[in-house]
């Protein structure tokens, strides 16, 4: 490694991959390309945009972010044999610069899955890296679950992919079982005992099951490692993986005692992390560090009365660095189509034109029912007007309920499906479950109700609601949100935006196109 590149952290994000992969998380094609537009313009030196192999859907979308991407390393995946590694050729090769990233679970536990023993397996990661090397220059391999496997064993299976081409090495805590100081002495024993070790990047890959993907994310820096996987929001399996934010933003403010730099745009994270929990459909915790909504929130007296004084006695970050402005002006119906383009930029969203005409149209309407319009309402009018496609198979045309102490509650309704409009009438335990059993009644489905959550935008009896859905069938989890002042069209649209991704979902997991199966998904 030069001295140049010594201090340089490279930003691998694996939201598109590893964060989709969190049950619920399903993103449309549209928004996967849209998601990996802005993380190529905030700045992220790699993207990993998918799986190539698991489905056709999976493919389309590498494939086409590979073509429309200017600055970021375009990404795939693929398990260990020639199938997998020619899929994901096929799906990278058209961008500027394609990576092929492959891998395979090299502890005991993981050895077990493919039956292989250590000879088996070593002659398998020589044979399949090579063949990824002599499609591509740019090679990732990573050894699954390397974190609960036995050093001896990492060490010669590292040595022999960095000999069969590897140009980057990652480093996986597959299950987030490693402490920080044993992720930092991990990357130190592998630079100290591979030969070869010093001619490529080592990578570190943590999750978040004990709370310490962050923490173990940068003690491996600190040791040598010089790629930081990691996703929006800490999005990914189970408990998430490390958050981009957390680390980048460590690094920025820490620059002291970790002089590390990234080629990150700061100030674009805000809108990115809205976006991402807008289209997957997990909301970001309140305290959430960098972008939870009170991470600059100050209640207690002392503390207010510290921050009017100076700004730094409880800050040690300004909201603008990441994109976060703190001017709430109230916007209203005599706010015309520049000033909403104005204001949205200063919160760091950025529409086409055709985009905004859509966005103001709904703005109006929103004023016309609310004296005061905040930055937090057009945040939530931005993100459903972007969840709710005009293109999507199910689309809600009309809703009217009737609802009060005298039972039972009756919802009529238009429902368009696949562009065909059907109208319906039905009753339920209350006005939100009578709306249910419409869509349910014209679009039969076998989906169960796991969970059914209301937020308030802002304060006040005209606030909008945000509701957010989650759906199981068969296995299969996704969830769905919306936002509106009338808390049962919100809920209808969230139940219809979860189907719709339910939909997606079945196509993706039909018989022969499913291979992230439960043990040997990745990493």
């Amino acid at each position: 490694m030069t001295s140049a590149t010594q201090d340089r952290v490279f930003i691998f994000d694996t939201t598109l991959r590893d964060g989709e992969q969190s049950p619920g998380a399903t993103m449309t094609h549209e928004e996967k390309l849209e998601i990996a537009s802005l993380l190529d313009e905030m700045g992220v030196d790699i993207i990993e945009a998918g799986f190539p192999i698991a489905s056709e859907g999976d493919f389309a979308a590498v494939s086409e972010i590979s073509k429309r991407a200017k600055n970021s390393t375009i990404c795939g995946l693929a398990r260990a044999n020639f199938k997998d590694i020619d899929r994901c050729w096929e799906a990278v090769k058209h961008a500027r610069s394609p990576r092929i990233h492959t891998f395979i679970g090299t502890s005991p536990l993981h050895r077990a899955i493919p039956n292989l023993d250590m000879d088996q397996m070593a002659e398998r990661i020589h044979d399949t890296v090579t063949h990824a090397r002599n499609l591509c220059d740019n090679v990732q391999w990573s050894p699954m679950d390397a974190t609960r496997t036995e050093h001896d064993y990492l060490c010669r299976v590292v040595e022999i992919a960095i000999k069969a081409g590897a140009t980057t090495i990652n480093i996986p805590d597959t299950v987030g079982y490693t402490a920080p100081r044993e992720s930092s002495d991990l990357i130190a024993m592998l630079l100290e005992r591979v030969p070869g070790a010093d001619t490529i990047i080592f990578a570190t890959h943590c999750h978040n099951d004990l709370g310490m993907a962050t923490a173990n994310a940068l003690a491996a820096v600190e040791a040598g490692a010089r790629q930081i996987e990691c996703t929006i929001n800490g999005l990914g399996e189970r408990a998430g993986n490390t958050a981009l934010e957390e680390v980048v933003m460590a690094m920025k403010v820490r620059n002291d005692i970790m002089p590390y730099r990234t080629g990150i745009d700061t100030t674009k994270i805000m809108n990115l992390s809205r976006r991402v929990a807008s289209v997957s459909g997990f909301p970001v915790q309140f305290n959430k560090a960098i972008v939870g909504k009170n991470a600059f929130l100050h209640e207690s007296g002392i503390h207010q009365d510290g921050v009017l004084k100076n700004v730094e006695t409880f800050e040690i970050m300004r909201p603008e660095d990441i994109g976060l402005v703190q001017k709430n002006i109230a916007m209203g119906k005599h706010s015309g189509r520049a000033a909403l383009r104005a204001k949205l930029r200063e919160l760091g969203v950025e529409l086409a034109d055709n985009q905004l005409n859509d966005v103001f149209v709904r703005f109006k309407a929103l004023a016309d029912r609310k004296k005061e319009v905040y930055d937090d309402d057009l945040v939530a009018l931005v993100a459903d007007e972007q969840t709710n496609d005009a293109h999507e198979y199910l689309q809600l045309k009309k809703l009217r309920v009737i609802c009060g102490t005298e039972g039972p509650q009756e919802a009529d309704m238009v429902l368009s499906i696949d562009g065909v409009d059907h109208h319906i009438d039905a009753t339920g335990d209350g006005p939100v479950d009578a709306a249910f059993n419409c869509v349910k009644m014209l679009f039969p489905h076998k989906a169960r109700l796991e969970i059914y959550q209301v937020h308030a935008v802002t304060q006040g009896t005209d606030a909008q609601a945000t509701v957010s859905v989650r759906l199981q069938e068969d296995g299969r989890i996704v969830t769905g949100a919306s936002a509106d002042t009338d808390t049962i069209v919100a809920s209808t649209r969230a139940y219809i935006n979860a189907l719709n991704k339910l939909i997606v979902r079945r196509q993706k997991t039909a018989p022969g196109n499913d291979v992230k199966t439960v043990s040997y998904h990745g990493e």
